[in-house]
């Protein structure tokens, strides 16, 4: 399979099981890996034939930015259903959240999960 990756979207969106979390918002970077076969876009060099990964930008912030979660892992798959929902020639992507203001109470610089999702 043929692969677009995005990495480090920045996302400032309110998750998080504090309630200070949903209150204040806080920074999170996605990073994705889009699979399938984009073997066509190659040959015509047309972005018809290919995800436009501006336009998933853009679905990814409207999922993150349009919910709250508790969980980060819960957040992760609503962007994996919303991407796979939205671009039919995605067979399968990895979605990274990070969270780099996680409230650990010890120095760290983000924490994260990535889940791999397919049709």
């Amino acid at each position: 399979m043929d692969e677009i990756r995005i990495v480090d979207l920045e996302v400032f969106a309110n998750h998080g099981v504090l309630p200070e979390e949903n209150a204040l918002g806080q920074k999170f970077v996605v990073s994705l890996a889009l699979r399938g076969d984009f073997s066509a876009a190659c040959a015509s060099d047309d972005l018809a034939d290919s995800v436009d990964y501006g336009a998933v930008c853009h679905v990814v912030d409207a999922v993150l930015r349009g919910s709250t979660f508790k969980l980060i892992e819960r957040a992760a798959q609503a962007v994996a259903d919303a991407v796979l929902g939205e671009f039919s020639l995605v067979q399968e992507i990895d979605v990274e959240l990070k969270k780099p203001w996680a409230p650990i109470g010890l120095p760290v610089a983000y924490a994260s999960v990535k889940i791999t999702r397919s049709r």
